[in-house]
């Protein structure tokens, strides 16, 4: 019994042991909303240790795992565009086929998989094709989502000296449009909820009349300076500049009263141009 008992400790206490030791390809993880849409990439991370990693480390013309351990998975809530093509919602690994002029991008709907040789091409869902640049030394494989404007992002593998952009797209507009019709018919919605609306409609220039309607709405149930801005802008974009430039006026004098420089700055060039359209 006591035999046990030790073998029993000593096996936890190597188990312990082993957990704490660093890894070489530590995991890595990277989470981003684009538009509406959950971007969850998990990979893990190799470094190059003073190797050559392309063309050398990681083969040109062959197919990768695209990081280190089990393969590099991608994971996506609603349709994305990659590089102008549909990549449905779901969960892929994600590989490549690094080249010295242009990168395949694979994503294979098998999710239980462990290194290249496993990948059946048949099973790849999509298959895009872009064009590697140059970067700064990047020790630790490394990848990011950025360059995020409205529905676009880009989703960027570096290593070495290697940078791989895939452009990514997933337009919200749809559901946004759903999820501004169900706000502002809650009995609840307040001030907040018809700016909010007001303002998406102005950014994406989408239904010029509603965006007019919820901004006056807001306003009409409590007054901040930022909401009267962006009736202005409303206004503004129904061709009312006359209107305009008068809520841009109370705005700009609300946003002076709390010290408020960039609203004042905004309505100050907002007023300006909207003097030339009257």
């Amino acid at each position: 019994m006591k035999q046990t008992l030790l073998f029993a400790a000593l096996f936890s206490s190597a188990l312990v042991v082993a957990q704490d030791l660093p890894q070489p390809s530590p995991p890595g993880e990277v989470e981003q909303v684009v538009g509406l849409t959950k971007v969850e990439v998990e990979y893990s991370r190799p470094s190059a240790k003073g190797r050559k990693v392309f063309g050398e480390l990681v083969p040109y013309d062959k197919v990768w795992r695209t990081g280190a351990n089990l393969n590099t998975i991608i994971e996506i809530d609603s349709d994305i565009q990659v590089e102008g093509s549909t990549l449905p919602a779901g969960k892929y690994s994600l590989f490549t086929t690094p080249g010295k002029d242009m990168w395949v991008i694979h994503f294979n709907k098998n999710v239980e998989l462990w290194g290249e040789g496993d990948r059946k091409p048949e099973e790849d869902v999509l298959v895009v094709k872009v064009k590697p640049t140059t970067c700064d030394f990047t020790e630790t494989f490394t990848i990011t989502i950025g360059e995020l404007a409205e529905d676009n992002a880009t989703l960027e593998l570096r290593w070495e000296t290697t940078k791989v952009p895939v452009k990514i797209s997933a337009d919200a507009t749809k559901k946004a449009l759903q999820n501004i019709d169900k706000a502002v018919n809650d009995p609840a919605a307040d001030f907040r909820v018809f700016h909010n609306s007001a303002r998406f409609l102005v950014d994406r220039k989408l239904d010029p009349a509603a965006a007019l309607k919820y901004a006056q709405m807001s306003v009409d149930k409590e007054m901040k300076f930022w909401n009267m801005h962006t009736l202005a802008l409303a206004q503004a974009q129904n061709g009312k500049y006359a209107a305009a430039i008068e809520t841009a006026q109370k705005s700009m004098e609300m946003a002076q009263k709390v010290n408020y420089e960039a609203y004042v700055t905004m309505n100050k060039q907002k007023i300006e141009e909207w003097s030339k359209m009257k």
